[in-house]
């Protein structure tokens, strides 16, 4: 163990030299060690400053909107480029035609398709109508049938009414002559035993007999007339059911017309909308021979190029910068970082091309930095590993330059916690991450905590 109180013979030595002797002696040995002494002394008053913590990202200028950004332009039907309309470069308005392309399938080259779509729409629509018409036709004539039906009926009840009141009438004659069949063979008889006694004549016994054979021959003929009466009702009862089913089969046979002719109607007017359709869609696609701008902005390039080159469908064709857009950063932040993001926080920004002096803890002290706000922060992890988090400009700080073009490079310091120096190097010394917190107050733009984030 050495004994530092002790001479050391190594100091000893030293000593003995005129130069070491000397040197305590100098001047510059005394404005060496203020200097040493008042570095020392700023140093431990920096190790107190106030330092803002950050988090650095990496990212490129893009557009607040969607339909802001660079797009390109499909066609959407297959083609043969025939003619171009505009060149690299150009400002083209909201449907202004960029390119005419011509049909290369088969079926869609007839020049006169959609033409002759229409009549053959026209003709099955007419078809149509007067399957319509033919329905309302057959539905007349079953009213008709019907009605004709109902008379018929009454007229053959009717007559079953007066062929049943003919019957009564005869049954009343019959049973007339059959009383008169009993009077007269009473009075023969009587007749007859007057005559034996010799009270009557023989005449009048011939008499009595011929009025009794006149009588049995008269119920002989009522019997018969009875008999046809009957046989009348009974005809006219079958005639009634025999009108029933004439009428019912011509009403059946009008009603599976009327079907008939409905169910044409109904597939007549499913091949007018199918043909309606097909119109419709060769309308359109007459439409999409030329490819139009979607909205205002600059040809950026021609992804295709010459005369006669065929194209499939959904093939890019050229890429469109819109005019007018809000500017925005996209960065990316690494996953340990992003639960120290929230929306609506404040940003330095400092764009490619553009000079800047940065002091990333001073924020304040930096030149040629942008202030932004957080707008959108990203749920999903994008392919780099990292977060994407979109940018846009603070109203509250200086505007961005007009110059900066969409896909320039950004760099991004997302601004968090205030904490002395000595703590920041201590943090990252021992690879600590920067303080978690949430903003105060719901002013996300801003972090009040204090240097140790509680």
């Amino acid at each position: 163990m050495l004994n530092l109180s002790d001479k050391n013979p190594i100091t000893e030595k030293i000593e003995q030299y005129s130069t070491v002797k000397n040197l305590a002696d100098r001047p510059h040995y005394k404005i060496l060690n203020r200097i040493i002494l008042w570095v020392s002394i700023i140093i431990v008053i920096i190790l107190f400053l106030p330092w803002t913590q950050n988090i650095g990202g990496t990212g490129s200028v893009t557009t607040l909107k969607p339909d802001q950004r660079p797009q390109t332009v499909h066609n959407a039907i297959a083609g043969r480029i025939e003619k171009w309309f505009v060149k690299e470069g150009d400002y083209v308005k909201k449907g202004d035609t960029i390119l005419f392309i011509s049909e290369i399938k088969e079926d869609y080259f007839d020049p006169e398709l959609v033409d002759n779509t229409k009549s053959q729409m026209e003709a099955k629509a007419m078809a149509g109508e007067s399957y319509g018409d033919k329905v309302v036709t057959l539905g007349t004539q079953i009213q008709a049938i019907e009605s004709e039906r109902n008379l018929k009926l009454q007229q053959a009840q009717n007559k079953i009414r007066q062929a049943l009141l003919k019957v009564q009438s005869d049954s009343m004659d019959l049973e007339a002559v059959k009383t008169q069949l009993k009077i007269a063979n009473t009075q023969f008889n009587r007749a007859v035993t007057l005559n034996k006694e010799g009270l009557k004549p023989l005449t009048d016994v011939e008499e009595k007999r011929l009025k009794l054979q006149e009588v049995e021959a008269k119920i002989i003929t009522q019997e018969n007339k009875f008999l046809a009466s009957k046989n009348e009702l009974i005809n006219t009862r079958v005639e009634i059911n025999r009108i029933g089913a004439e009428y019912a089969e011509k009403a059946s046979k009008a009603r599976s017309d009327r079907f008939t002719a409905m169910s044409n109607q109904f597939d007549t007017e499913a091949q007018v909308n199918k043909l309606k359709n097909q119109y419709t869609n060769y309308r359109i696609r007459n439409g999409l021979y030329y490819i139009t701008a979607p909205q205002n902005g600059y040809v950026n390039r021609a992804l295709k190029s010459g005369l006669g080159e065929t194209i499939k469908e959904g093939t890019e064709i050229v890429s469109i910068m819109p005019a007018k857009y809000d500017i925005a950063v996209e960065t990316y932040v690494s996953p340990n970082d992003i639960p120290l993001i929230h929306k609506g926080e404040r940003v330095r920004i400092w764009f490619d091309g553009w000079p800047t002096i940065i002091f990333s803890g001073w924020p304040n002290m930096s030149y040629g930095t942008f202030g932004g706000r957080i707008v959108a922060v990203e749920n999903f992890i994008s392919s780099n590993g990292k977060f994407r988090v979109l940018i846009a400009p603070d109203p509250e700080d200086q505007a961005w330059p007009k110059q900066i073009s969409i896909g320039s490079g950004a760099q991004t310091l997302a601004l968090l916690n205030n904490v002395p120096v000595w703590y920041e190097i201590w943090r990252t010394l021992n690879g600590f991450p920067p303080n978690y917190y949430q903003p105060k107050g719901g002013n996300k733009g801003e972090s009040k905590t204090d240097g140790k984030g509680k």
